[in-house]
């Protein structure tokens, strides 16, 4: 797990996150961290992070990969926002058995643990891809696709990382249409198959595609599928695949 910190500090940290993240940054008062993410204007997930309080200051903890760019993001956000913005040295730990003293439950799912941050624990041997198919847990760049993941077909309501009460922020229009339908038609779910199937493995219905197969675990896997046409035969090659209907998108 390789994650950055990055600190936002200055009297208007709050209001500044506040208009840009699709949770409530109030809740850290009462819930300690905070999953969420930043959309573009067209309500596209660009980049998901966990957002704590410490020492005055906000800190967001972000997949390393995706650390710079969410840096130079908030920095052309900040305009006249009485804040800076800069990446902090911090180790983070996260694990599933004993719970680490001063440690924070990861908001996703009770199933997923808690989060430490300051301190530098090994791993626990926790298979956190057989845990995140068996929730289907999209994780940050491979089920979560900046510029083309839409937050409610990823289930960010089911893991409460957006908040439909809070307010305006980026992209904060399309994703309230979204939440007012009916009913989702494409999102992640997780899936069994019979046979040999992997990432990336394309899912038909009647030898059309209709999804796609992405983290596996055993003969479980996490797939972005068209759910109003899985009331049919599904097959990913030579592979029957069943979809979890115990697994809600939204």
């Amino acid at each position: 797990m390789l994650r950055s910190i990055l600190k936002i500090a200055g009297p208007d940290r709050e209001k500044f996150l506040q208009g840009l993240v699709t949770n409530d940054v109030r809740r850290l008062a009462s819930e300690g961290l905070l999953y969420a993410a930043i959309l573009s204007p067209q309500g596209k997930y660009l980049v998901d992070f966990f957002i704590l309080s410490r020492d005055d200051a906000l800190l967001i903890d972000v997949a390393q990969d995706h650390a710079d760019d969410l840096l130079r993001r908030l920095t052309l956000y900040k305009l006249r926002s009485n804040v800076t913005v800069e990446q902090v040295d911090m180790p983070v730990s996260r694990g599933t058995g004993t719970r680490a003293e001063a440690a924070l439950s990861d908001p996703r799912h009770p199933a997923l643990g808690w989060r430490l941050y300051g301190v530098a624990l090994p791993e626990d041997g926790t298979d956190w891809d057989a845990l995140r198919v068996a929730h289907c847990i999209p994780e940050t760049g491979i089920e979560l696709i900046p510029n083309d993941t839409y937050i409610l077909e990823a289930g960010f309501e089911r893991l409460n990382g957006v908040d439909f009460r809070k307010g305006c922020y980026v992209g904060q229009e399309v994703t309230a249409r979204m939440h007012h339908k009916t009913t989702l038609r494409k999102g992640l779910t997780t899936v069994t198959f019979d046979g040999d199937a992997g990432f990336g493995a394309e899912i038909c219905a009647d030898s059309k595609p209709v999804g796609q197969i992405f983290t596996c675990a055993g003969n479980k896997a996490i797939a972005y599928l068209r759910l109003d046409r899985a009331d049919r035969p599904l097959f990913a090659g030579q592979a029957r695949v069943h979809l979890d209907t115990s697994i809600k998108t939204a």
